[in-house]
C-alpha cells in the first residue's frame, strides 16, 4: 500500500449541531463545554428537544482525518457505523473529503452514533453523545497494511471509553512501532483525563505513545494541578512530544528543553468551537509528516483551528491547502 501520512482512529459519529441559550443546557442538565455520554433513550428526548439543526459527519478523529485530507494530506480512518441511513451518510462524507475509510459496518444493532452538539451564544459546544456502533470498534477492524504505511497513528482518547477499542489501539502501536512509525493521541477532554489519568500516563511513559495534544484544561487535569506551567513541565518528561493549545492565547509545543510558542489565528468572529482542537490536529501532523520545523507545524494548526470556529460544523469548508498557501505556510 501506498505510504500514508497519518491514519485516525476514532468513534465515527454524525453529529447534530443546533443553538441553543444557558437557559436551554441548565434546564436539560447538559453540562456545558464537556462531552457527555448518553443512552439512546436521552438521545432521542434531546433530539425531539432540539431547534433547527445541521447533520455532519463528525468524531474527533475523523474531523482530524477529514482536515488533513483538505490540506492535500494522504489520510485514512478507522471507525464503526453500521449499515444504515446514518452509516452511509458518514461513510460518504469522510470518503468526498478524500479519506481512505474501509472499516467494515456492524450488521447488526446497536445503530450509527450520534452526537447532539448544543452551541450557545458564546461559541462553546456541549456535546451530548450516543455511540451506538462505536463500541464495537475492535482489533478485527485493524488493517494491518493500513497501519504499517502510515507515517504517524493518531487515535482520541475517547476511544478509551468501549474496552474493545483499547485492544485495537495496542495493536495499532505494536504494528506501527515494528516498521519504525510513530503513535499519537489526544487527550479528548477533561473528564475522559479523569476517568483514564493512570493509562494515559503509562500509555506515554511506557513510549507506546510518541506524540500527545491537549488543551490547558486537559494538561492540568492529566498532572492533578492548577499550574499550566508545572503540567507543561511534567509533560515534557513522559512524552517525546507534547502540543498544548491555549484557545485564544495560541499553543505551545514542547519536546525536552525546547518550547515553541505559537500564535493564534486572529479571527473575525467566534461561531462554534466544535472541531477546534481536531483541525489543529489536523495541521500539526500534517505539517510534522511533511518534514516541517515544529514553528510551522503549530501555524498550519493555529489556522485550521482558527478557520474552523468561524463556521458551523466541526470540518473545513474551504480547501486547507490553499489557505495555507495564501498564508505564506504552503
Amino acid at each position: 500500500m501506498s505510504s500514508i501520512d497519518v491514519l485516525c482512529i476514532g468513534n465515527a459519529i454524525v453529529d447534530i449541531i443546533a443553538r441553543c441559550d444557558d437557559a436551554f443546557l441548565n434546564d436539560n442538565a447538559i453540562i456545558k463545554g464537556a462531552m457527555n455520554l448518553i443512552d439512546a433513550e436521552r438521545a432521542e428526548t434531546l433530539y425531539d428537544r432540539m431547534g433547527p439543526a445541521v447533520e455532519a459527519s463528525g468524531g474527533s478523529a475523523g474531523n482530524t482525518a477529514a482536515g488533513i485530507a483538505s490540506f492535500g494530506g494522504k489520510a485514512a480512518f478507522f471507525g464503526k457505523v453500521a449499515k444504515d441511513q446514518l452509516g452511509a451518510i458518514y461513510a460518504h462524507d469522510i470518503r468526498a473529503q478524500g479519506v481512505h475509510f474501509e472499516t467494515a459496518p456492524l450488521a447488526s444493532p446497536p445503530p450509527t452514533a450520534r452526537s447532539m452538539i448544543f452551541v450557545t451564544p458564546d461559541g462553546e459546544r456541549s456535546m451530548n453523545t450516543y455511540l451506538g456502533a462505536c463500541v464495537e470498534l475492535g482489533p478485527d477492524d485493524v488493517d494491518e497494511a493500513v497501519v504499517a504505511s502510515a507515517k504517524v497513528t493518531y487515535f482520541e482518547g475517547y476511544l478509551w471509553d468501549p474496552p474493545r477499542a483499547k485492544e485495537a489501539i495496542r495493536e495499532c502501536a505494536r504494528i506501527a512501532h515494528a516498521n519504525g512509525r510513530e503513535m499519537s493521541m489526544t487527550l479528548s477532554d477533561p473528564f475522559c483525563v479523569d476517568r483514564y489519568r493512570a493509562e494515559f500516563l503509562d500509555l506515554m511513559r511506557s513510549g507506546t505513545v510518541d506524540i500527545v495534544f491537549a488543551n490547558a484544561s486537559e494538561a492540568k487535569s492529566l498532572y492533578e494541578t492548577e499550574s499550566l506551567e508545572e503540567a507543561l513541565e511534567r509533560i515534557a518528561k513522559d512524552c517525546r512530544l507534547a502540543v498544548v493549545t491555549m484557545s485564544e492565547k495560541g499553543s505551545i509545543v514542547v519536546t525536552g528543553d525546547e518550547r515553541v510558542i505559537v500564535e493564534p489565528l486572529a479571527i473575525e468572529e467566534l461561531v462554534d468551537t466544535t472541531g477546534a482542537g481536531d483541525l489543529y490536529a489536523a495541521g500539526f501532523l500534517y505539517g510534522y509528516t511533511q518534514g516541517r520545523d515544529l514553528a510551522t507545524c503549530g501555524r498550519l494548526g493555529s489556522l485550521a483551528a482558527g478557520l474552523v470556529i468561524q463556521q458551523i460544523g466541526p470540518r473545513p469548508l474551504q480547501s486547507l491547502r490553499d489557505e495555507a498557501k495564501a498564508h505564506g505556510l504552503g
